[in-house]
Formats: C-alpha cells, sequence, structure tokens
C-alpha cells in the first residue's frame, strides 16, 4: 500500500495548492468559460480531454458529468467501466479482474441504465451464473473502449432522457464522421501480459474515418481485437450451517475449497458510422455495432466438505466457537460410510461467449429555424452464452482439520491425500448448456419548436415504443445418472483417468494463502474431460431442458413525454413529464403439481403464463442559474423507476442440489421507483477547472428485497446421493425425494432512502502537473433495516498527471468501501474495501507515432468477501496485475 498512501498524500498536497493557483488564474492567465477564446492556446491530451469534459458539463441542463477520449481511439482507461470509475459517485468491482459493471450513487449495478447514442442497447454475460441472473445491468465488456468519443453520465431525471435509471442513466457516444478531419487514421497496437498467467497476448485497435470535401457525406470504421489469458487463485467457503458442536449449536462451514480459475479472453468487434448531412435542414446517420467475447475458462476446486460428512453422521472435534461460528476443528466422516463424503474436488471446463449486435437508423429534420423532428428508429441484440459445460465431481470419505481465525482458509487433509487421483472417486457428472438472448426493437420521435413566450425558448414532445424479449434456457444431463455411464479403456473411469500427473501452479495461493491453506493438489487435464465426456454414447447422457432456468420475458413499452424549456438572463431549465406503460409477459415453468404436463429426470413440471400491465407517470424538472460568470448552482427534481431483473419475474424457481438452497421469482414484482432531489453548486474559475459539490436524496418508494424461507421441494437424485434431510417421495419412483430447500424470493419489500454528497476538483497545478479528484459519500438505508446491495458508504478518486510535448503520464488511484453484494445461498454476501492503483504512460517520439504502457491493480490488491461478519469469511481472490506496452499512429 505505500504506492497508495503516497498518492494519497500527492493529492492532498495537489489539492492545497489549488486554490492559490486558482486565485492566481483568475487574476493573470485564462478567462472565464464564457469569454471567447480567439487567442487561446489549443489544449490536447489529457489536458484538452479534461477542459472538453469540463465545457460539456458546464452546457449539459441537468446535473450531469462527462469523460471523453483523449484523443481519436484513446480513451483514459483499458475498458469503459474502468473510465467511468473516474466520476464522482461511480463504482465498480473487479471480481475477475477486470471492470464489467458500474454502480452510480450508492445503488446497484441494476439500477444504472445505459444507453448507446441515445438508446437502450442489449447486453449479455459470460460467465455462467450471471447468465443464468439475468440481470438488466449493462456488461461494458461487450462495449469497447476504442469506439467511444464521449460517456454522459445523468443522475438528475430529464423528461427527454429514457427511463429505467433509479441510480441514474449513462449515455455512451460513438464519434461521427464529420466531425473529424477529412482522413483520420489511428491505430494501437499493444502486447499485454497477465503477471498471474504468465502469458503474453496481443492487443490491436484501428479506425478510419473519411469525408468529402463539402462535409456533407462520411464514414467511419473501427475494429478491435484483444487477447488475454488470464488466471485467478482463490479460497472460498460456500456457506455456513448449523450443527451440534459440543454442548451447543454452531455455524459450521460448508465447503472450504482452495480454487484456480483460468481463462482465455478474446474480444474482437467492429463499429461503422455512415454520416450524410445534404443541407442544414437534413442529417442521416446510420450506426452498427458488432462486438464478441469469447470467454472458455476452467475452473478447479478441491474442497473439504464440512456439511455432507456431518450430515451422514460424521464428526467434529477441537472446536473453537467464537460469535456463534465453530471458527475451527477436526471434521471426519463416519467410519465405513459410503455417503457423508469429507472431500469433493470440482473441475469444470466451459466454452463461453457474449455477443452484442446493434443497428439504428436516426434521421433530423429541420424545416425552418425554430422546428426540428427527430427519428430513430433500430434494433439491437445480445446473447450471453455457455454453449457446453463439462462438470466432474470427485468425492469420497475424508477428514480434515480447518481454521479460519486469520481470516485466510486453512484446510489440512489426513485422509485422502490431495496430491493422490485415487483417493476420491467420480461421483458426479453433468453435462450442460445455457444460452440467454437478449432483443430489443425501437421507435422514437421527438419534435422540438423554439418559442418567444416569455421566459419560454421551447416546447418538445415525443413518444416511443420499445419490444423487449429476453429468452433463456439451460439443458443439462442428470449427473446422477450421466456418472455410472463413463467408460475409460471399456471400464468405468476412475479419477486417474482424468488427471494430468502434475500438481498446482508453483506460486499458486502465494499472495493470499495462510500457513496452512491447501495450496497443491492433483490437476484435472481439460482435454481428457473432454475426450472421456465427447466418447459417452450411453443414452444417460441425453441434455434435458432444465424448467427453473427455462424462461422467457416480453416486455412493451408505449410511451411519450412533454418538456417545455424555459430561460433568461443567467438562468435556465425545463420542467416535463415522462408517461410509461409497460405490457410484460412472463412465461416459465412450476416444480411439480398434481398433474404435471411433462416430466423429465429432474421431475415434474407445468408450463405457467403470467401476463400484467403498468403505467408510470414520471414528472420531472431542472435548474441552472448563474451566480456569476464562475459560479453555477442547480437543482433537479423528479420521479424515476426501473423494472425487475429479467429473472425476479419469472415463474419459475431454481435449485441448488448439493446446497439444498434456491432461487425463485415473481411475474408480478413491482419496479423500483423513487422520487429523487439533487442540488449541486459548480465554481469554473477558468476553463481548465472545476470545483463542485453536489448533495443528492433518492426517497425510493419500495426496494425488490429477499425472501427467504424452507419449502418442500421434489427433486430427484441415484439413492445413496441425495443430501442430508431429503427423504423418499414414493409413488413408485426411488430417484425421488422430498427436500427442504431455503429458498430465496424476490418480493417487494418497505422503502428506504439513499442520500449523500459529491466532491470533484480538477486542476492544472504547475508546469505540467494537474490533478483530478473526486469523493463519493452514500448512505442507503431500507426502511426494514435491510442492507442495500452495491452500496459503498464511501468512495474515493484520486489522479495526478503529468504532460508536456514530449510526455503524457497518469496515476490513478480508486478506492471503494465495504458493500453488500446480494443474497448468495440463502445468506448474505458482503465484500470488503476495494482499492486499485493504475498508471499510464506516453512518450511522443514524433507528431504522428507514440510509445505507451500502462498497468493495472499495481498494488496487487485482493478482494475479500464474507457473509454479514468478517468472522463468516467466504472468499478472497487474487486477480494479479496486468501490464500493456505498445505503439499508438494517428495521421
Amino acid at each position: 500500500m505505500t504506492n497508495a498512501r503516497y498518492l494519497l498524500a500527492s493529492a492532498s498536497i495537489g489539492t492545497l495548492l489549488f486554490a492559490a493557483s486558482a486565485a492566481h488564474a483568475q487574476t493573470s492567465t485564462t478567462a472565464p468559460a464564457a469569454d471567447t477564446a480567439e487567442s487561446e492556446i489549443v489544449v490536447t491530451g489529457i489536458r484538452g480531454s479534461l477542459r472538453e469534459a469540463i465545457d460539456a458539463k458546464r452546457d449539459l441542463s441537468v446535473i450531469a458529468d462527462v469523460v471523453t477520449a483523449e484523443d481519436v481511439g484513446k480513451f483514459p482507461d483499458k475498458n469503459v467501466a474502468e473510465a467511468l470509475q473516474r466520476v464522482p459517485g461511480i463504482v465498480v468491482n473487479r471480481e475477475f479482474g477486470e471492470g464489467e459493471r458500474v454502480s452510480l450513487r450508492g445503488t446497484a449495478p441494476n439500477l444504472t441504465k445505459t444507453l448507446l447514442n441515445g438508446h437502450s442497447v442489449a447486453t449479455a454475460d459470460w460467465f455462467i451464473l450471471d447468465q443464468v441472473a439475468s440481470t438488466r445491468s449493462f456488461n461494458y465488456l461487450t462495449l469497447p473502449a476504442e469506439i467511444i468519443g464521449r460517456l454522459e453520465v445523468y443522475k438528475s431525471p430529464q423528461a427527454d432522457v429514457e427511463e429505467g435509471g433509479v441510480g441514474g442513466t449513462i449515455n455512451v457516444i460513438t464519434r461521427n464522421p464529420l466531425d473529424l478531419d477529412p482522413l483520420t487514421l489511428s491505430a494501437s497496437v499493444q502486447a499485454a501480459y497477465s503477471d498471474l498467467s504468465g502469458k503474453v497476448d496481443p492487443q490491436v485497435s484501428g479506425l478510419v474515418s473519411w469525408k468529402n470535401e463539402d462535409e456533407t457525406f462520411g464514414v467511419l470504421v473501427g475494429a478491435i481485437y484483444q487477447k488475454r489469458r488470464t488466471r485467478r487463485d482463490g479460497l472460498e467457503i460456500f456457506g455456513y450451517r448449523s450443527f451440534p458442536v459440543g454442548g451447543g449449536d454452531a455455524l459450521v462451514p460448508t465447503l472450504i475449497g482452495s480454487t484456480l480459475f483460468e481463462q482465455d479472453r478474446e474480444r474482437y468487434g467492429a463499429n461503422v458510422g455512415i454520416q450524410f448531412r445534404p443541407s442544414d435542414a437534413l442529417e442521416i446517420n446510420i450506426t452498427g455495432l458488432y462486438s464478441r467475447f469469447n470467454a472458455d475458462n476452467f475452473n478447479q476446486n478441491y474442497i473439504a466438505w464440512g456439511e455432507q460428512a456431518l450430515g451422514g453422521g460424521g464428526t467434529i472435534t477441537n472446536a473453537v466457537v467464537r460469535d456463534g461460528v465453530a471458527v475451527s476443528g477436526n471434521i471426519a466422516s463416519a467410519t465405513g460410510g459410503t455417503t457423508g463424503f469429507g472431500v469433493v474436488y470440482d473441475a469444470i471446463d466451459r466454452q463461453a461467449v457474449a455477443k452484442t449486435v446493434s443497428a439504428d437508423f436516426d434521421l433530423t429534420y429541420r424545416p425552418t429555424d425554430s422546428l426540428s423532428v427527430h427519428f430513430k428508429g433500430g434494433w439491437t441484440r445480445a446473447n450471453g452464452d455457455t454453449s457446453n459445460e463439462n462438470f466432474i465431481e470427485f468425492a469420497g470419505p475424508g477428514a480434515f482439520s480447518y481454521d479460519l481465525t486469520s481470516g485466510r482458509p486453512e484446510v489440512s487433509f489426513s485422509n485422502p491425500d490431495p496430491l493422490n487421483p485415487l483417493g476420491i472417486r467420480p461421483d458426479f457428472a453433468r453435462m450442460q448448456s445455457v444460452t440467454n438472448e437478449d432483443e430489443e426493437k425501437y421507435f422514437y420521435l421527438d419534435v422540438e419548436k423554439q418559442v418567444e413566450w416569455g421566459p419560454m425558448t421551447a416546447l418538445k414532445f415525443g413518444v416511443k415504443y420499445t419490444d423487449h424479449d429476453r429468452v433463456a434456457e439451460r439443458f443439462a444431463t442428470n449427473g446422477g445418472v450421466f456418472t455410472p455411464g463413463l467408460r475409460c479403456n471399456g471400464a468405468p473411469c476412475t479419477s486417474a483417468d482424468f488427471a494430468t500427473g502434475s500438481g498446482m501452479p508453483g506460486d499458486f495461493l502465494d499472495n493470499i494463502a495462510a500457513p496452512g491453506t491447501l495450496t497443491d493438489y492433483w490437476r484435472v487435464d481439460p482435454a481428457k474431460l473432454r475426450a472421456i465426456y465427447g466418447a459417452s454414447t450411453s443414452p444417460s447422457n441425453d441434455r434435458f431442458l432444465v424448467p427453473g432456468n427455462t424462461y422467457s420475458i416480453n416486455e412493451k413499452a408505449w410511451g411519450g413525454y412533454g418538456l417545455a424549456k424555459f430561460g433568461g438572463d443567467g438562468w435556465r431549465g425545463n420542467v416535463g413529464v415522462r408517461v410509461i406503460t409497460t405490457d410484460q409477459t412472463s412465461d416459465g415453468f412450476i416444480i411439480g403439481g398434481t398433474n404435471p404436463e411433462f416430466t423429465n429426470p429432474f421431475g415434474g413440471f407445468t408450463p405457467s403464463r403470467a401476463k400484467r400491465s403498468y403505467t408510470d407517470i414520471l414528472p420531472s424538472a431542472n435548474l441552472s442559474v448563474d451566480l456569476s460568470d464562475q459560479v453555477v448552482l442547480r437543482f433537479a427534481a423528479g420521479k424515476t423507476v426501473t423494472r425487475p431483473d429479467f429473472v425476479d419475474i419469472t415463474p419459475g424457481v431454481d435449485l441448488n442440489g448439493t446446497l439444498l438452497t434456491g432461487r425463485g421469482g415473481d411475474p408480478n414484482l413491482d419496479p423500483y421507483r423513487a422520487n429523487q432531489y439533487d442540488l449541486s453548486i459548480e465554481f469554473y474559475p477558468d476553463r481548465e477547472t472545476i470545483v463542485a459539490l453536489a448533495a443528492f436524496y433518492k426517497d425510493i418508494q419500495s426496494y425488490i428485497v429477499n425472501t427467504t424461507s424452507t419449502e418442500i421441494l421434489p427433486s430427484v437424485f441415484v439413492p445413496g446421493s441425495e443430501p442430508a434431510g431429503c427423504v423418499a417421495a414414493g409413488g413408485g419412483n426411488p430417484n425421488l425425494f422430498n427436500c427442504p430447500y431455503q429458498i430465496n424470493r424476490r418480493s417487494n419489500g418497505d422503502g428506504g432512502r439513499n442520500q449523500g454528497f459529491e466532491f470533484q476538483v480538477s486542476r492544472p497545478i504547475w508546469g505540467g502537473f494537474g490533478a483530478v479528484a473526486n469523493y463519493t459519500y452514500s448512505d442507503a438505508k431500507a426502511d426494514n433495516g435491510d442492507p442495500i446491495p452495491g452500496n459503498s458508504k464511501h468512495s474515493l478518486n484520486l489522479t495526478g498527471y503529468y504532460e508536456n510535448d514530449l510526455i503524457s503520464a497518469r496515476l490513478s488511484y480508486n478506492y471503494r468501501s465495504k458493500f453488500f453484494i446480494d443474497i448468495d445461498r440463502a445468506a448474505p454476501l458482503n465484500q470488503a474495501s476495494l482499492s486499485s492503483l493504475d498508471a499510464s504512460v506516453s512518450v511522443n517520439i514524433t507528431d504522428n507515432i507514440a510509445l505507451t504502457a500502462d498497468a493495472i491493480n499495481l498494488t496487487n490488491e485482493e478482494i475479500v468477501q464474507y457473509s454479514g461478519t468478517r468472522a463468516r469469511p467466504r472468499a478472497i481472490y487474487d486477480n494479479g496485475r496486468q501490464f500493456y506496452v505498445g505503439a499508438r499512429l494517428k495521421f
């Protein structure tokens, strides 16, 4: 943390220097932003980007922040989510080493709306658990940063901005060819190095833009290819369950594992922009985007299975109990038992991909100077698919000691030997696929009329229609039936048939292990796993529909808005209302029933359809007042709405038969709705400086919350492999059991509030040095006391930079305090504070060529998760550092 402390101190000194520097600037060097700039020096690079962002923020009619590219194809971070985390009030999580989603002003990622050039963009996920979850939060990994020109972060609502963001709305704006030079060429080539995987991979991007001499027609084409082989080391505890310990009951860790996650990340895509402006009255833009993120991954986890051992008659001795948790002890399976296994080893090979496609037609017609007609129509689709998952689980009786007191799980097996594959046998095998498609068709029509009716300056009206489909399907073999059918050389497979013959990497868990942590065990060869599964021709490997993860949601939204703009000498504002009706159809399956319409090895199921319609009336008002040439005061108020996640409005329930937990939806769930109020005061002493303080209050009418209860549900297991607590259902089916599941169902709970403030400052200091700093305080509470997902009470961003004609350098520190993630496996999942120190350097060899270097997570921070309290650790992840070196060309 030495580097982080140094940057904090440096930035604090820079902030103290700011006041004197700003006062000097007012009297000697730079005119206020309102003055003309006939003789000003052109500023480019980092300073130019910051100036452009400050100008844009000052001109916007809402409370908002802006991020701009430093130059064509050069965004300030390696992906869009990580660029956004520099904005006040925005935080990201790097669970797999790279920012994927953003949270705004203390709200969960699914409450942030993402637009592409003003309209919704379909989203998809690469990770199988996220594919099953079907959240509305946008995954920025599918959006290449190289195509972006500007990001607008709307923090207050405005009637002509798409609804859907209780937290806020982010508008991603791509470049247009008529805004660039007649012929613009740029390219970037880098080598990416991930220090945990030890691999070097290519990163290539390029952009070509052309327009004719009359500047009436232009074409822009951009392309990107990136590859990065990653590795994540982890220590995981899957939850806690109460068992008799000593003279009473205590929570015992269910499973404790040492996990290795490896992934080949490959991203490529292209965007096209065609712009036609034959006259000042007509402009047509046709844009298209294609992005593909290949995300094949292989996960291995050698696990001490305390829950199964104790549930099968095993023992726990020498236990130490603190705060109701058995933080250490010795666990052993029952002697001679064939169930109650004490060790389980999971190996999962996945072929995964996430794709996004978007195409739209945008026309603006101005028949007179005072009238503008705007039409936009288009289509967007995303797919998040795990086309094949080969899952193998080995298990057997075991005896081990464990210790959680350091917060870093320590496990030592007295049997079996983790390095000997024959100590455990294949117990469960499954092949499955999960597909997820998100698609929307839309059109908008807006008309704006300039008027001179006293303080009223314009009237604007619009209508919209969107047709949105989310379809999810999961197919899987019945693992218990599939396992005995695995054959190797004509005989039943043993664990050794899957092994590589070597242990874990020599530096496995080096950065996060305690002295007693399990750091080595035999490895599964993914090629052998694929070959064995591919050669299996038994009918038992047929894949069947898994109804709990199969559903479709259709939402048709009809609506419109009216907006009146006002203004006068030193003030401007708008008042409007947006009205939206949503027609929702949810299709899925419910478990069982007296006469299920179909059965498969997972049980009996009945299709279910639910329809509903609801209307939201969303008023809003924004007012900006120039208290002086340098000070702007803003006020905003409005009502916002965010529809529930798709998985939350499905009729079915998704079950985890190993842990006897599950998650269910409710098609009648109401959206998140909030009344919000914002106040901001901004000081612009010159065009390159801003000091701003903003306060916000969100009165959330209804949070969507988790309600957990025990439900007895039918499940299919091979007799003898059923979890503890399951009992035979009878009826002639020996594989059918009734099991006590802890089901987490989403429901409309009490409301709550989210309040806080943001402070930001950006300022060149002296001699090419400058600083950008912002801090956000967010206090979010539900009326019933439930924690609010995604809310970090404190977040901080500090950036110091140096720039001259030769060098452009930046050092950025980002911090967010602890936060609640969600309910996971029927228990709270929390994450400790997270920070990162990143750097970038560019050296201009010529006017057209620059050498570049970037580094991410220089201090090698780890991710720490726990369940409610640090006394119940859940996971520690090490993603390592990333380094990039290369060159950039611009003509």
